[in-house]
């Protein structure tokens, strides 16, 4: 089998000379193992490049006009044919013609008269770093289109661990289906609207969808009490921002999972828990979950009270401009109101 070129194509070698008894010579050494195609003049060459792509060249310097570095400069011009390796042949190689030749875009020299074992290695090298420079192309596109699929795969099993987890947070509470996602949706919608890209709309969403995480932590009974929490029981609902955080900090790669989940209760005025921080020191995600959180709490049924009119709501919401809610993200909330005259935005009755 063929050494000449990795692979199982038989290369396609384009030899140009005026001296008859070099091309004879060429073509023996490559008879065996390339297809091989013998020119005695630069314009022959150049007519038969017009239709032809060989693998390489190997190029006479010394011939009638147009000579070999004439054949060169228009191969070089020519993007067909401008990849394709040259070889100059050559009994002139001297420093300054040398370095003409590579300037010109050639490949190698060698030196006339040529020894057949060294002219087989030469082309035999070329050969192969040119086979691997392509070969190496489509296995870079074709580990990175491997690579992609695992990515999308890892994004995909982690939307649904994140959608799983919520689930079995919002399950623990009897009067709340569905709130870790309908949060995570208006949140991405006010995100949306913001201005926030593409990417930003999908971390938040994935951000609200564990907010409430802590909420594991939190004995169910007080989850699920049919009448409004005492002053005791309040300290202890308080805890899952808290809860939440400690079970979302390990996640190295994410850190804002654990913020969403501390902060998505401080208030714009400073009075919120579990930092009491205020303004723009609450991480803006934090503020777009607040209005969204507050917002699904007010529009879906409690133990103790249905869901709220969509009239009052709007109100609530309107009357924490400033002091509950960022006033940007509380805006867009009323934005989002208004445009839902059948008030759909909200769990199902």
């Amino acid at each position: 089998m063929s050494d000449l070129l990795f692979g199982d194509k038989r290369p396609v070698i384009l030899t140009v000379d005026d001296d008859e008894m070099n091309l004879l010579l060429m073509k023996r050494i490559f008879a065996q193992e390339a297809d091989v195609t013998c020119l005695n003049s630069g314009s022959k060459a150049l007519a038969w490049l017009a239709e032809n792509n060989p693998d390489i060249v190997l190029l006479d310097y010394r011939m009638p006009a147009p000579d070999g570095f004439e054949v060169l400069r228009s191969m070089k011009a020519d993007e067909r044919l401008a990849k394709i390796p040259v070889i100059i042949v050559t009994g002139d190689i001297e420093a300054e013609l040398e370095c003409d030749g590579f300037m010109l875009g050639a490949t190698d020299f060698i030196r006339k008269p040529f020894v057949p074992a060294v002219v087989r290695e030469r082309v035999r090298r070329v050969l192969q770093y040119e086979y691997l420079q392509d070969h190496l192309e489509s296995e870079v596109k074709r580990q990175t289109n491997l690579a992609k699929q695992r990515l999308s795969s890892i994004i995909r099993l982690y939307n649904e661990t994140a959608y799983a987890l919520a689930k079995a947070v919002d399950a623990k509470d009897a009067y709340t289906s569905g709130h870790s996602e309908r949060v995570a949706k208006y949140a991405r919608m006010i995100a949306e609207r913001s201005g926030a890209t593409k990417e930003e709309q999908e971390e938040i969403y994935t951000i609200a969808l564990l907010h409430d995480i802590g909420k594991i932590g939190v004995p169910i009974e007080i989850i699920n009490k049919p009448a409004r929490l005492t002053a005791g029981e309040y300290e202890i609902m308080k805890t899952h921002t808290t809860k939440g955080y400690s079970i979302l900090h390990i996640i190295e790669e994410m850190p804002k999972l654990a913020t969403g989940a501390r902060s998505h209760h401080e208030r714009y005025d400073g009075h919120g828990y579990p930092d009491h921080v205020a303004g723009d020191k609450i991480p803006k995600y934090a503020r777009i979950i607040s209005v969204a959180d507050a917002y699904d709490a007010m529009t879906s049924r409690r133990s103790y009270r249905a869901a709220m009119p969509r009239e009052k709501v709007r109100e609530e919401i309107e009357q924490g401009i400033g002091t509950q809610f960022d006033p940007t993200y509380a805006k867009i909330m009323l934005q989002l109101i208004d445009e839902d005259k059948d008030y759909t935005m909200r769990e199902e009755p």
